[in-house]
């Protein structure tokens, strides 16, 4: 006796399709409309309502210069011989100073993490470091140091380092007992338990920390360079402050255009790159 025909979509091993499964065209032309079209749209309705804010006649040209006039100064900014060694030093002094401040931030969080005496005495005091401003730190770190590069990387570590510590504890609170307790089963105590256990289940958290401790080092960088004037090595926010000594009101907003920019590059990188461990993990669909 004969077995019914199986079909094709019935047969082992084939994984149904939901039904309202998008064309993976469509999806293709959606991922591009996320990833392009969107901050396009943000651009043009925010040049849009700069040009009728200009329009308006709030303030004179000469304080409030239109997008036209600001974009034609953009592009005699990129050709200026003394505009990219300003913008690779204040880019160096970033990732210098981000950089200690995530080796600082991970040690410090994952000490409170392991401590509860240690998390009891200074989690408080975490969380109070990261809402100090960061031109409060200027005054000490330029008497500890003079105005010189140590005190914007003392700023810049100390506006970021809170941050990624409280990405770190956030992680490690969000994560099941039972990760701890089934470590502790498998032989994973102390560092082996952290490595293999608690640092991966709290990345998602972790890279969120990273995320926020760059936008912290970034703001604290650009104050500490409208601050501190290091003769022969100015940096961007230097050239902003001097745009707005000396009245250039066109210049001032075409540095802020840069410095925005290069804000919003590395949040995208960051967001991608949690989006990526949340896809791995199976915590983002495809929508």
């Amino acid at each position: 006796m004969t077995s019914p025909t199986t079909s094709s979509s019935e047969r082992p091993g084939r994984s149904l399709e939901p039904i309202d499964a998008p064309e993976p065209s469509a999806k293709r032309h959606r991922d591009l409309l996320r990833t392009f079209g969107a901050p396009v749209i943000a651009v043009v309705i925010f040049v849009t309502a700069w040009q009728v804010l200009v329009a308006s006649g709030w303030r004179p040209d000469y304080l409030l210069p239109g997008p036209a006039a600001v974009f034609e100064r953009l592009g005699a900014i990129f050709v200026d011989p003394e505009f990219w060694p300003a913008l690779a030093r204040t880019l160096s002094r970033a990732v210098i100073g981000f950089a200690v401040a995530v080796v600082v931030g991970t040690a410090i969080g994952l000490a409170a993490a392991g401590s509860k005496l240690l998390r009891a005495s200074i989690g408080s005091l975490i969380t109070g470091l990261q809402t100090m401003p960061s031109v409060v730190w200027f005054p000490l770190a330029i008497l500890l140091l003079g105005l010189g590069e140590q005190a914007i990387a003392m700023v810049v570590v100390l506006g970021a380092a809170p941050s990624i510590a409280n990405g770190v504890l956030s992680g490690v609170d969000q994560l099941p007992p039972a990760y701890f307790r089934l470590g502790r089963v498998l032989g994973a105590r102390g560092t082996r338990l952290y490595r293999h256990i608690v640092i991966p289940g709290a990345l998602p958290a972790y890279v969120a920390g990273l995320n926020q401790g760059w936008a912290f080092a970034w703001r604290s960088l650009m104050a500490g360079e409208l601050l501190v004037v290091i003769p022969g090595a100015s940096g961007l926010g230097n050239r902003l402050a001097f745009s707005q000594e000396f009245g250039d009101a066109t210049g001032l907003l075409a540095h802020m255009i840069v410095i925005l920019v290069i804000g919003m590059i590395v949040d995208r990188l960051f967001s991608a790159w949690s989006l990526g461990i949340r896809r791995a993990r199976g915590l983002a669909a495809d929508r």
